[in-house]
């Protein structure tokens, strides 16, 4: 099968304009700074190529999706966006956090909320140590999906959709499924040696060490809201997958160690010698209803046993009693001693 030019066949893209710069790609003017407007043309490009993601270019497909999504990552990002019209030779003046807009200003020149709430939003938020974003929604005033939008604006953050991505499995690989759970996070993919990872609000700053130390490159948060992330954490750690990273990449505790030894220690799996207390809660559940399972199993196999063979050697109960619980005891040892540990 041949390759096409899915630039000019899907996107109508000229040759001498190929590779596009990020604005070409999705067909804006260049140095476009309406956020509303690069997230419209975006929507709109990716739902004319995902006609091709089931046919016989469907990994071109998805390739070129990637690109898109990354290029509307890029530039629904104020920083990353600033960085990147300076480097196609835009000159900007010197504002501070151009563009960025706190997020009850926004809700109201959307007509979201009323100028006379927004004191009643603060008032609420501060009696309750909540942000902004979650006291809107809590006073049922908007809804999550707004609210993080909103937010998005005020951090100078992009908003995705993560229905429209699709994480990169190499990326997915090096992230444990203990930790994206843990911070309601999930990683995408590399964009210019920086790593973007979906995040429900801004990531705290041992988060980012973590990832830094993993992938050897910083982190860049883009938001979506937590019910998205939690449901495209189920579709790609799905329970008994990635529960370990599947490279050595350095954690803060194998930092710790090289301070101490020079010499390279080969990493044993953490399953065989991370102790009960300090396994992840699912990972608790799972050695603890094994457990259970184990002793449960022993019991009933014992008695099973001594009914068959009990009434062949001429034994009663009373001599069975105390051999079901010994075997029971010695089960329960087994258990305690070699997965609740």
């Amino acid at each position: 099968m041949a390759d096409i030019d899915v630039y000019m066949e899907w996107l109508g893209i000229p040759k001498d304009r190929c590779p596009p710069d990020h604005y070409a790609l999705l067909r804006l003017v260049r140095f476009e700074d309406d956020v509303e407007k690069i997230t419209t043309f975006y929507k709109k490009l990716n739902a004319h190529v995902r006609k091709y993601a089931t046919g016989a270019y469907s990994v071109r497909s998805q390739e070129l999706l990637n690109e898109l999504a990354k290029a509307m990552l890029c530039l629904t990002d104020s920083e990353r966006k600033r960085e990147y019209d300076e480097s196609l030779g835009r000159e900007f003046d010197d504002e501070a956090n151009a563009g960025r807009k706190p997020l009850l200003r926004h809700l109201v020149e959307t007509g979201t909320i009323s100028r006379e709430q927004v004191s009643g939003i603060e008032e609420f938020a501060d009696a309750r140590g909540l942000s902004h974003c979650d006291a809107v929604v809590q006073m049922k005033l908007t809804d999550r999906d707004t609210a993080t939008r909103a937010l998005s604006l005020e951090l100078g953050l992009p908003f995705i959709d993560l229905e429209d991505m699709l994480p990169d499995d190499s990326v997915l690989d090096h992230v444990p499924r203990h930790l994206v759970k843990r911070h309601t996070i999930l990683p995408l993919f590399v964009d210019d040696d920086v790593l973007l990872v979906a995040c429900a609000d801004q990531p705290e700053p041992e988060i980012e060490d973590e990832f830094r130390l993993r992938f050897g490159m910083p982190m860049h948060p883009c938001l979506a809201t937590t019910r998205a992330i939690n449901q495209a954490i189920a579709k790609y750690y799905a329970p008994g997958a990635r529960d370990e990273a599947a490279t050595d990449a350095p954690t803060v505790d194998d930092l710790q160690e090289v301070k101490h030894s020079r010499q390279p220690k080969k990493r044993a799996p953490a399953a065989s010698k991370t102790p009960f207390s300090q396994l992840p809660a699912d990972k608790q559940r799972e050695k603890r209803l094994i457990g259970i399972i184990v002793i449960c199993w022993t019991i009933v196999a014992s008695v099973l046993l001594f009914n068959f063979l009990g009434p062949t050697l001429g034994l009663g109960w009373g001599a069975g009693a105390p051999l079901v619980m010994l075997s029971t005891a010695i089960a329960a040892a087994y258990v305690f001693l070699s997965l609740w540990k």
